[in-house]
Formats: structure tokens, sequence, C-alpha cells
């Protein structure tokens, strides 16, 4: 398959190897943003080939994790009222708030349904006049101008019934309070490639400069994650604090700048409170003011979410590098894909669920410990 099958080389990625033992001279620490990134570097034993000369980290890009408690137990909340449909992505039903999650609300007779799209949302509202339908939206600056083309549709129709609980979060300031923590560990930085096809990478310069890590944006196939590593290698090495694009076939410098465009027209960058990391600041996307009455916190008088809430789940200290999920004391006992206490361990883009998958230090395919 074009674009996919010459990034999965064997013969290629061997050379890569190679060429990162030959240019590292110390065993460096690298943080990769993204977590569909940590699983492609779990699932092709990318960490495991490269664990003498690179420590690679696991950030905290993946926006169903860092959804706070809170927040979903408002989505709950609004899904058991009377004359309200909640609907949302896939990934978000199973993660747990603070008492139970989604799906088991739903057992309860929560009114749920998942989209594949905020435009399904938009076409619900329209069929079912009667029904207050919420769209529960959750992601990084990569799914959020989806559901500002919704809300822009929403009020060219004019639905007075449907609006969005408004969870998406902006990648450069989490990467910023990681890299500005007085333990921070990390020398470099792989950026998500699939963000910067949306917002480009002129803005990492300052970032990698501040902070003296070089940046690069790769991809999520092996060639792309091996050759990210090799290019910050390099750039580590030669004590340089650039920014390099190695996903050229996606990212351009400014980005997509139509979709920056209805961003800009529909959301505000505002602070926002991470699961695990706790406020970021202008880490979050809000509805502007033009279209605050499809808010749904507005709409139905919940209150705004201004802290995370930490629990029982050590994502936290996991999406900042600190520890690994392996390190976890609950991961693979007490913390499985089939009872997970937090986010990480569900969705598809979590660490501790891509360790528990591709890691040989839990096999697979066991049933959970008691």
């Amino acid at each position: 398959m074009k674009l996919i099958d010459e990034f999965r080389d064997p013969a290629l990625a061997q050379q890569l190897v190679e060429s990162i033992r030959g240019v590292a001279t110390r065993r460096w620490t690298i943080m990769e943003v993204c977590g569909g990134q940590t699983h492609g570097l779990l699932r092709h034993g990318i960490d495991e080939e490269l664990r003498d000369v690179v420590e690679l980290l696991h950030g905290p890009g993946c926006p169903v994790c860092v959804t706070p408690t809170t927040v979903i137990d408002h989505a709950i909340e609004l899904a058991l009222r009377p004359g309200v449909l909640l609907t949302t992505f896939g990934d978000m039903l199973r993660v747990p708030g603070k008492h139970r999650s989604l799906m088991q609300a739903q057992a309860e007779g929560a009114n749920i349904q998942m989209v594949y799209s905020p435009l399904d949302a938009v076409k619900l509202a329209q069929e079912l006049p009667s029904t207050q339908v919420v769209f529960f939206a959750v992601g990084f600056e990569t799914t959020a101008p989806a559901t500002a083309i919704a809300v822009s549709q929403a009020e060219a129709l004019d639905l007075p019934n449907f609006s969005v609980l408004t969870a998406h979060v902006r990648v450069e300031p989490a990467m910023e309070a990681i890299a500005q923590a007085e333990d921070c560990r990390v020398n470099g930085f792989l950026a998500a490639g699939h963000v910067c096809t949306i917002t480009g990478y002129e803005q990492y310069h300052k970032l990698a400069q501040r902070y003296r890590m070089p940046i690069v944006v790769t991809g999520f196939e092996p060639i792309d994650l091996l050759v990210g590593i090799y290019r910050c290698l390099q750039l580590l090495e030669q004590g340089s604090f650039d920014v390099v694009n190695a996903y050229t076939r996606s990212v351009r410098p400014a980005g997509n700048l139509a979709a920056q465009e209805i961003l800009q027209q529909v959301f505000v960058v505002a602070d926002q409170p991470w699961r695990g990391l706790g406020e970021v600041p202008l880490g979050g996307l809000i509805l502007a003011s033009k279209f605050r009455g499809f808010d749904a916190v507005d709409r139905f008088a919940l209150e705004r979410t201004t802290v995370a809430v930490e629990d029982e789940c050590q994502s936290g200290a996991v999406m900042s590098g600190r520890i690994r999920p392996t390190q976890c004391p609950h991961f693979g006992s007490r913390c499985t894909p089939q009872s997970p206490l937090g986010a990480p361990m569900v969705s598809t883009e979590g660490a501790c669920s891509a360790y528990y998958r591709y890691s040989n230090l839990v096999p697979l395919n066991t049933s959970p410990a008691s």
C-alpha cells in the first residue's frame, strides 16, 4: 500500500537502527508525545531494540487519557437527564469517571449513542427536534476542527437542541509543562505528526530554544519513528536545539490554514485542567462568545471544571514520563483493559494499553488477576 508498505521496510529499519547506534555516544532520553507513536514503538519492538542507546518516555499525547474525571461525570449526569441524548466517540465509553464509566451508566439507563463524527450528532439533533443532543467533544487540535465545523453548522441550521461538552486540549502547552518541570529528564521530543498537520511546527522553535531541547516532528510507522529518533539524536549529539520535520508527506511548516481558520472562528484558547497533570496554562479550547449558546456547561448549568482531581490511576506519572506503565503497582493486576483504573489502560492511544498489549512482561490473552 503506497505510503504504508515503504515505511515498514525491515531492511531499511535495520539500517536505521545501525545508524542510530552509530551516532549515539551516550544514552539519551527522548519523549514521544503522541500515544499513537507509543503504540508504534512497542508494536514494532523499537523501544526494546534501542533500549541500550536511547530511553523512550511516553508523553501526554492521549486526549482521552487527559480528560478529567469531572468532565466524564458531567457527561454521565447529562445522559441521565430526561430528554437528553449524549453522543461521543467510542473510545470514551469505557473511560472511568469518579465512580463509573459512560458504558456502565448506559447499562443503568443513561441515553448515550456512539458517533463517528460530530456531524453525526448535528444530524441527530435535526432528526430529533424534541431531544437535547449533546456531543462530548474530546481530542487535540486534530479533531477540534471537526467539532468547530459541527458547531458552525448547528448555528447555520439554527438548532436549539444541539450543544457540545468540550474537552479539547492543545499539545504544545503540555510539552512546555513537562519541559519546565524540576524533575524533567527529557532531552528531546518527538512531536505528534497528526497534530502538526493541523498546527504546523513553526511555534515549536521558541519551545526548543527556551528549554534547550530539539524537537522532531514524526509519523507513526516504524521507519517514521526510527528516522525521528535518528534525527533527534543527531541534534542532541551536535548540541543543536532545532526543530526538524521528519514527516514531510503530511506536515507543512504553517500547517493546515483552513483548519486553523475554523478553529479560530469557533474556539478561543484557555487554561485547561488535564487529568493527571493539573491545570495546564493555555492548554485547552473553549467556545468563543459568539457560540457560547452551544456550550452544554452553560445550557445545563453545570459547574465548570477548574481542577483535575487526582485518583488511584497513576496516569499523571505515566504521561509525564516519571514512571513506565509497568512500574505502576496496579498494572496488569488491579488495572487491566477489562477492568481499568484509568484511561491510559482503556484508550487505543493509552501507554498502559500499549504495554499490556505488546510488552512481553505481561502475556496476552490471560485472565486479569483478581
